[in-house]
């Protein structure tokens, strides 16, 4: 579990509800990181009200702070809720290429076994 989520709120007064709902899905991301990183990802979330003429939109922004990199997601929803959801999944994505590019055996299963069956078809 992430532990380390710092959750700011421009123009937005964050209540507990939303602060227990950022900390439920943004501290499920550990589970995408390689286990060097788990222990010192960082985690800020800004909601930030945007007053449109017609209605409120939100816009929410979260950076990943983990080794060697970060990774920011940013989208607008109608409800701050969604917007977490919604980026949430977009930090899913780039974790899984951060995890791709930093443990370089992972996706490579099986190289040698595929060239081995090709060679013996090949005799």
């Amino acid at each position: 579990m992430i532990t380390s989520v710092d959750i700011t709120g421009v123009k937005y007064d964050v209540d507990e509800n939303t602060k227990k709902y950022v900390q439920k899905k943004i501290g499920r991301l550990d589970r995408f990181l390689p286990r060097h990183a788990r222990k010192s990802a960082a985690a800020d979330v800004r909601i930030k009200q945007v007053d449109q003429p017609k209605d409120n939109k939100y816009e929410v922004e979260i950076t990943l702070t983990v080794p060697g990199n970060n990774l920011t997601a940013k989208d607008t929803a109608g409800n701050a809720l969604a917007g977490i959801d919604i980026v949430e999944a977009k930090l899913v994505r780039q974790l899984h290429k951060y995890k791709q590019v930093s443990l370089p055996h992972v996706g490579r299963r099986g190289m040698l076994s595929k060239f081995k069956r090709s060679y013996d078809r090949e005799q």
